[in-house]
């Protein structure tokens, strides 16, 4: 095994690469005060403290306690340095969890930037933490969020049982969870990049230092979003009503989403995560190494699909960067515990498709008694309606009370008595 490849994995990893006890202390971290979100009620106490990875944490303790505790993988990942507050925005999003009687923690991870792995291990010092500070609940459920839900099934993976085979969670929940794992989960952006470049010409500039789209940016380009937006607008209008763009734009814009698959309003988003994501992910994560391959990827849907696909720029992927990706990210379905998923069949930011690959992976694993999945004909990514989390719960514990997997249309007639309105119940049919 080469110094190069243990560099390139320890990368992806950080100190994650070794047991969560080794990889830092567990001494209980001082929790202070703080206010809790708007969103949250008055009869909600919220604590923060650090701990001795550097990760922050966030509790949220309603005053009458059911004695149950979520545990919260934030999506991302985040690229900044965490630091203290940065939590507050995902109790806000899941606050009617804590409404609803259930403690909650939430972690920022060690650093920012991208690293399943170290995730999961930081995730999993919360619950000790929490464990330690406020005594072991009766029960424990974890629960991901977008890439959050790659890094609960990962860290469920890792830590359902402890070593003497005993369960430290109770059951999983992912929402809007990125499950195709690291490997699949990214590709369809550096496509993006490529089929962008092809007709935009403009990220790289011709004026830039050239280099490679499935690189994201060179280790030190600098630029902002904001100049990438700006970029991306004088290309296709995209910031424009329709009316104001000029038939260049209009027809570049058209195509673009044509072959991608990308909706127009998640354009500049979906480019910048394929920019300063991938550039993390690639320069710091990967040792400069390429994961992602469209050598023989047939594009289609423009208007031209030959000059396309003799024309737009090509890459393979490199076979070390792949190993190193799929070790860090990837999914077994080597389950262990009730796993509940919900997926909004509009989301724009994850295709709803990562639930049928992850249900392929867990049933590969024969561990397809495990999963129970759901759909809603909501379109939002980042937050789902409260009764779709409060159903979900529900249907989770249903199953932990019973010992009995649910009926597929149990989320809907879940639902229908937690909410008097029948518009606020989006669950689709099994």
């Amino acid at each position: 095994m080469s110094r190069r490849w243990i560099a390139t994995v320890l990368a992806v990893l950080g100190t994650a690469a070794l047991p969560a006890s080794a990889a830092g202390k567990d001494a209980e971290p001082a929790f202070a005060a703080i206010a809790c979100p708007a969103s949250a009620s008055p009869q909600i106490d919220c604590y923060e403290a650090r701990d001795a990875n550097g990760a922050w944490l966030m509790v949220a303790m309603p005053r009458t306690w059911n004695r149950r505790l979520i545990v919260h993988a934030h999506g991302g990942p985040r690229l900044g340095a965490p630091k203290a507050g940065d939590s507050a925005e995902d109790l806000e999003r899941f606050a009617v969890m804590v409404r609803s009687g259930y403690a909650w923690i939430g972690t920022t991870y060690r650093r920012g930037g991208y690293g399943v792995r170290m995730a999961a291990a930081d995730v999993d010092v919360s619950r000790r933490v929490f464990w330690s500070r406020w005594g072991r609940p009766e029960r424990t459920l974890l629960h991901g969020q977008s890439w959050g839900g790659n890094v609960a099934v990962k860290a469920a993976e890792l830590y359902a049982l402890d070593i003497d085979g005993q369960p430290n969670y109770d059951g999983i929940l992912t929402t809007n969870g990125l499950l195709f794992g690291g490997t699949q989960g990214y590709g369809f952006r550096a496509d993006l990049r490529a089929v962008y470049q092809y007709y935009c010409r403009n990220h790289p500039a011709t004026g830039d230092v050239q280099y490679p789209v499935w690189q994201g940016l060179p280790a030190d380009a600098r630029m902002t979003r904001d100049e990438l937006r700006k970029r991306v607008d004088a290309c296709t209008g995209v910031e424009l009503p329709a009316a104001r763009r000029s038939p260049a734009q209009a027809a570049n814009l058209r195509d673009i989403l044509a072959v991608t698959g990308v909706v127009e309003k998640q354009l500049v988003a979906h480019l910048a995560w394929g920019t300063f994501h991938f550039q993390d992910m690639v320069q710091k994560r990967l040792g400069g190494r390429n994961p992602f391959d469209n050598a023989k990827t047939a594009y289609r849907g423009s208007h031209d699909d030959a000059a396309l696909n003799a024309e737009v720029e090509r890459f393979r992927a490199d076979p070390a960067a792949v190993a190193a990706l799929a070790y860090d990210a990837d999914l077994s379905g080597l389950i262990v515990l009730p796993t509940v998923t919900v997926h909004a069949r509009h989301d724009p930011t994850v295709s709803y498709e990562a639930e049928a690959a992850y249900k392929a992976t867990v049933e590969a694993a024969g561990r397809g008694h495990l999963l129970l999945q759901a759909l809603t004909d909501e379109s939002d990514h980042s937050r789902l309606r409260d009764t779709t989390y409060t159903s979900a719960l529900r249907v989770l514990e249903q199953w932990l009370d019973t010992g009995t997997r649910p009926a597929p249309d149990a989320f809907r007639d879940t639902c229908a008595h937690v909410s008097r309105r029948r518009d606020d119940c989006r669950f689709l049919a099994p």
